[in-house]
């Protein structure tokens, strides 16, 4: 197929290229194309259609830069993600959509096409059961979603749960009573709280308008007019994930975050999230999301030991 060579006016190269021309880089090798800055513009050669997909990225990334916000890798990885996908006119407001305001005054947005995937779920649901790797920020922004929903009065109570379960551990054989043996695993949580709260969620669980319990500690209750979030799902035996699911009331939202690829149930248990997700797909008002490699936020190497495993349980 013949070359061409696109020219995009700006004075903001530095911006677009990135630290050690990192950013252009990844859209080269994405594209097939050369790029490089002559004359003042910067110039995309390469086959004509692939020309054509890396020139409207790179329009669309200096478009961000123009709002202010930066060019960084991640999303540069997102842009590509979206173009792939037809959907690169939604980086604008993927990336200046404001999901919560931390306790300082930090915009919190999605950082990845999952994640706006994500958060839109959850607005349009009264339900939503996320699935995905470590990494992709469903227990964060699920407690960013919470707490705006709480400063919006638009809920009255937060309620965060989890199993009592991890890695192999037994919670009988650390110290302390339940609630010592339970708090080292609801770190995240708290760090999500501490971010949107500042101190003043340690006052909000004294008044139990925050409340962290253990699943089990869930059952018999009825909670209307709460965000309700269960993390680590994937540890949920069948009947404790629809014990869970059974307990919302009116005025209600509901998160189940897991990753199915790592669950810690005994031999022959069946993970009752995984059951969740094949059962209630297409139930109105329940939203199904699948989170991949690709909206991992933490180091970018932690997407390539991802799929490493993938593709080992693939085999």
């Amino acid at each position: 197929m013949a070359k061409t060579t696109i020219e995009i006016a700006t004075d903001k190269a530095a911006a677009l290229f990135g630290r050690l021309d990192e950013n252009i880089e990844l859209i080269g090798n994405e594209y097939g194309a050369a790029i490089a800055l002559r004359n003042g513009a910067v110039t995309v050669t390469g086959e004509e259609q692939e020309a054509a997909r890396a020139a409207a990225l790179c329009g669309k990334l200096l478009e961000l830069d123009a709002l202010g916000l930066e060019i960084s890798k991640e999303r540069v990885r997102t842009g590509m993600d979206l173009e792939r996908s037809g959907r690169l006119a939604e980086l604008i407001p993927l990336s200046t959509d404001v999901i919560a305001v931390t306790f300082r005054g930090k915009a919190v947005r999605a950082r990845t096409a999952g994640q706006k995937r994500f958060t839109d779920t959850v607005k349009r649901n009264i339900v939503t059961l996320a699935s995905g790797p470590a990494g992709t920020g469903k227990t964060y922004l699920a407690v960013a979603l919470a707490a705006a929903a709480f400063k919006n009065n638009e809920i009255e109570k937060i309620i965060l749960t989890r199993p009592a379960l991890e890695a192999g551990e037994k919670l009988g054989f650390l110290p302390g009573d339940m609630q010592e043996k339970f708090d080292p695993y609801l770190r995240p949580l708290y760090d999500a709280l501490a971010d949107m709260f500042g101190e003043s969620y340690l006052k909000l669980i004294e008044k139990s308008v925050i409340e962290i319990a253990p699943l089990a500690f869930m059952r018999g209750r009825t909670l209307s007019n709460s965000f309700i979030i269960l993390d680590e799902a994937q540890n949920a035996t069948e009947e404790q994930m629809k014990m869970f699911l059974t307990r919302f009331g009116t005025g209600s939202k509901v998160i189940a975050n897991g990753d199915i690829t790592q669950t810690d149930l005994p031999p022959r248990t069946s993970s009752g999230f995984a059951t969740a997700i094949k059962i209630l797909d297409g139930i109105k008002n329940i939203g199904i999301v699948k989170l991949t490699a690709r909206d991992v936020v933490r180091h970018e190497l932690i997407s390539e030991i991802i799929n490493a495993y993938d593709k080992k349980r693939e085999k």
